[in-house]
């Protein structure tokens, strides 16, 4: 069933950029990598991406390159720090929430900074999916496997805030496996998870 422009305006739906890993594997900031030859960012290339597909609301949450990364962004999305990066993604998540949690907002699309390449066309149709269902959790599936971004409902924040670190998300999205919707979609930057150098040139074809 159609949604209405009224009944989307009165769903926000902001998104949360992860980017405050230290990248050990890769041996330098993911987020500050080039994923073309003119050098826009990964997370230049995230963002653009997000409000291209209808995200009006982007927070990065950084670490030590926070500071580079609003550099680059300028005024296209908020950047704030996460104090507590060796605490894993899930305290990411959780700082990130803290910023955009407010009256109104109805859910939050969660997106790795090590998977850059994920399309607009993605991002509108989880969202979208999101608001015809209202499913706790979405995500995007291709036979079988499952990538990112993934959605997750206004009513599961309490959940992600009181989760168990060494667990993270994926906790929250295996305790409500049966009431999630999968999306397939055919868009291999959801399944592009660039974490060593060998991932980057596959992927970007570019070399360190």
């Amino acid at each position: 069933m159609a949604v209405d422009s009224n009944t989307v305006a009165a769903m926000p739906m902001p998104a949360l950029v992860l980017a405050a890993g230290r990248s050990t594997r890769m041996g330098r900031p993911k987020a500050l990598l080039s994923v073309t030859r003119v050098g826009e960012t990964f997370v230049e290339r995230l963002v653009g991406t997000l409000v291209a597909g209808g995200i009006d609301d982007v927070v990065v949450v950084a670490g030590e390159q926070a500071s580079a990364i609003r550099a680059r962004l300028g005024f296209r999305a908020r950047v704030v720090v996460n104090p507590d990066v060796d605490q894993g993604q899930l305290s990411s998540i959780v700082v990130g929430l803290d910023v955009i949690d407010r009256p109104g907002v109805s859910a939050v699309m969660i997106a790795p900074v090590d998977q850059p390449l994920v399309s607009e066309t993605t991002v509108r149709a989880l969202a979208e999916a999101w608001r015809r269902t209202h499913a706790p959790i979405v995500r995007p599936v291709r036979e079988g496997r499952h990538g990112h971004p993934v959605i997750f409902d206004r009513t599961l924040f309490d959940e992600l805030r009181a989760a168990d670190p060494a667990q993270g998300a994926r906790a929250i999205v295996h305790a409500h496996a049966e009431s999630l919707a999968d999306i397939a979609v055919d868009d291999d930057g959801c399944f592009a998870d660039i974490d060593t150098p060998a991932d980057y040139e596959r992927w970007t074809g570019l070399k360190l």
